[in-house]
């Protein structure tokens, strides 16, 4: 029987990694974990989790077909679970950078419901920041 435990990794295919990689290095505070230039692959650390970036130019790129863009998505969102879910910190830091927040709703998760806000990346790809469960509140 397979159980999955939680996210590993997830693949974004970009079109500008510089600027992939300012979103999510200097906003999200995500570090560079691994990085092969060879075969077009940055990896980033992101708490427990890995999101790897793809230049749709690169050697694995090419291999995904057209690039993401105002008509075609690689997905519909994502979610980073965020501890703590400072909700005026987290818009002031997402401020700062110039990063458009939507607003703060009650959504379910893996740990159940909670806080969370959603935002863009540079490419369109919406990124959850996720709160912890109501009743375990962190600030």
């Amino acid at each position: 029987m397979i159980q999955v435990r939680e996210l590993d990794h997830l693949v974004l295919r970009v079109v500008n990694l510089d600027t992939m990689l300012d979103f999510y290095c200097g906003v999200l505070n995500c570090t560079v974990e691994r990085r092969d230039d060879a075969i077009g692959l940055v990896q980033l650390r992101a708490g427990a989790s890995l999101l790897d970036l793809v230049p749709v130019d690169g050697k694995l790129g090419r291999q995904g077909g057209a690039a993401p863009g105002e008509e075609g998505h690689n997905l519909d969102h994502f979610c980073f679970r965020v501890e703590p879910f400072d909700e005026v910190s987290l818009r002031r830091h997402l401020q700062s950078q110039g990063v458009a927040a939507g607003p703060t709703e009650i959504r379910n998760g893996a740990e159940g419901e909670g806080p969370s806000i959603y935002i863009d990346d540079p490419e369109g790809n919406t990124v959850e920041l996720k709160g912890p469960p109501l009743g375990r509140q962190s600030c």
